[in-house]
């Protein structure tokens, strides 16, 4: 062997040094991606159908459950209705009281409750609606405590009344 068949550093043969003949690098594996989560917009429902069991029929849809409040939609026509009677104004509790007695028994269970405010749900409710109908234009609150209808509410709206 020649002088230049030894390693200068560890004065090693080039053929078993480290620095002569370095291991060869290997590239890194490739990273595997994992698959995307499916979110709410993406995720695919699956119909026994769809999932291999074409034998059998797609099971019946299950039926609605029956609503335990009253929706806040339902409020609306009638808090127009008692401020026309009332002249297009009136205090939001005399409102609210006479609201109770006229929907006593149309309210259901869950209007009865008491929601996280303190309030019953079905004033919380009532007063949800004044505010849709508020910021549709149909009625405005004067003074704190006072609910009134606007030129368009007590003309334009008249509402369609569900049966109580």
């Amino acid at each position: 062997m020649s002088s230049t068949d030894f390693c200068d550093l560890c004065e090693l043969p080039l053929s078993t040094c480290v620095h002569g003949m370095p291991a060869p690098v290997e590239p890194p594996p490739p990273v595997k991606k994992a698959p995307p989560k499916a979110s709410p917009v993406t995720r695919r429902r699956t119909t026994p159908a769809a999932s291999g069991s074409s034998t059998s029929p797609a099971a019946p849809a299950a039926p609605a459950r029956p609503r335990r409040r009253t929706p806040q939609a339902d409020f609306k026509p009638w808090i127009v209705k008692m401020l026309q009677e009332a002249g297009g104004q009136a205090e939001a509790d005399d409102l609210l009281s006479d609201l109770e007695q006229r929907l006593g028994d149309v309210l259901r269970p869950g209007d009865l409750e008491t929601g996280p405010t303190g309030e019953v749900r079905w004033r919380t409710a009532a007063r949800t609606a004044r505010k849709q109908l508020a910021d549709d234009g149909l009625l405005l609150a004067p003074r704190p405590g006072t609910w009134a209808l606007t030129d368009r509410g007590s003309v334009e709206w008249v509402p369609d009344l569900p049966s109580a």
